[in-house]
């Protein structure tokens, strides 16, 4: 059976295919089976070191407390960054250079610096020109970095979304009088949300896993942070500490995915389910009214 991208596999072909993944799949297992035995080896599979993590001490004291600190900056980066990427977005697309170019310089600067370097820059600008606590200047420092980045990433993929619709769309939308805004706000966004919002996930998740940069630079206590301190206390289980935190960063930027997964098919099914069916009747009706006679459409 052929494709339009490419044609069917042959006998040689399949045999082939066969050979490499069962070739990959072994060097998998035996890479495996190093990396368990290099741990078991080093006394890193010992129970001692996995052990409190069975208990509610370590959760509530070191790993709940450096969630809830993850969450709470990506949730403020999200809130922040999310519009304000609509609006350089939308600023990109006008028709007045003074709108246009402002817009452009802003996202292209901050789209070209270190989400890293922008949070160092915040921590100083907080701690010498304003009055924030020095126990809040990292939290304000994170946030600040990742919507200044963030922000500009998302106009780029609101700018993207919108020019990959049909021109025509919009020349009909002028043809019927739509001012500018309405066109964007009626026709044009709402179409764009549906495009966009793979790309928009993924730089969600992006957000999520870059506050860890606030942990290990700015002295945020985050949930890498409080690995760190999780590790030195129970007895330098590094590799526990850092296993248990990977699994729950895969979790929560699963469940993320997932939630904009499920969204997006029920976006599309209901602008599927849109579309009104005209009877029998009704289209007489019409066809009467369109020609002046009792003739069908």
């Amino acid at each position: 059976m052929s494709s339009v991208l490419y044609d069917a596999q042959g006998p040689r072909a399949k045999r082939r295919n066969v050979v490499l993944t069962v070739v990959f799949l072994i060097a998998v297992a035996a890479l495996l089976w190093w990396v368990f035995g290099t741990l078991k080896d080093k006394g890193q599979l010992e129970w001692a070191l996995w052990e409190p993590f069975f208990h509610t001490e370590a959760w509530s004291t070191y790993i709940w407390p450096g969630l809830q600190n993850t969450l709470k900056a990506a949730a403020l980066a999200v809130i922040i960054a999310m519009p304000l990427g609509a609006v350089l977005g939308i600023a990109r697309l006008s028709d007045h250079a003074w709108v246009r170019v402002p817009a452009a310089v802003v996202v292209e600067f901050f789209r070209s610096i270190p989400v890293l370097v922008l949070m160092i820059f915040g921590l100083a600008l907080f701690a010498e020109y304003t009055n924030v606590s020095s126990d809040d200047r990292p939290l304000y420092a994170v946030v600040t970095g990742l919507v200044l980045y963030n922000a500009s990433v998302l106009a780029e993929i609101v700018r993207a979304g919108i020019l990959s619709l049909p021109k025509g769309q919009s020349e009909a939308a002028m043809a019927i009088g739509l001012r500018k805004g309405q066109l964007m706000r009626l026709i044009l966004l709402p179409q764009a949300v549906t495009a966009m919002l793979p790309a928009i996930v993924s730089q969600l998740v992006v957000i999520v896993k870059d506050t860890a940069l606030g942990g290990a630079v700015l002295t945020y206590s985050e949930l890498l942070s409080a690995a760190n301190t999780m590790s030195g206390y129970y007895g330098a289980n590094v590799i526990a500490s850092f296993t248990v935190v990977a699994l729950i960063f895969i979790a929560l930027n699963f469940a993320l995915t997932s939630f904009a997964s499920w969204l997006e098919r029920r976006l599309r099914r209901a602008k599927k389910s849109t579309g009104a069916v005209v009877g029998a009747d009704e289209a007489q009706i019409a066809g009467t009214t369109g020609t002046g006679g009792g003739g069908t459409i």
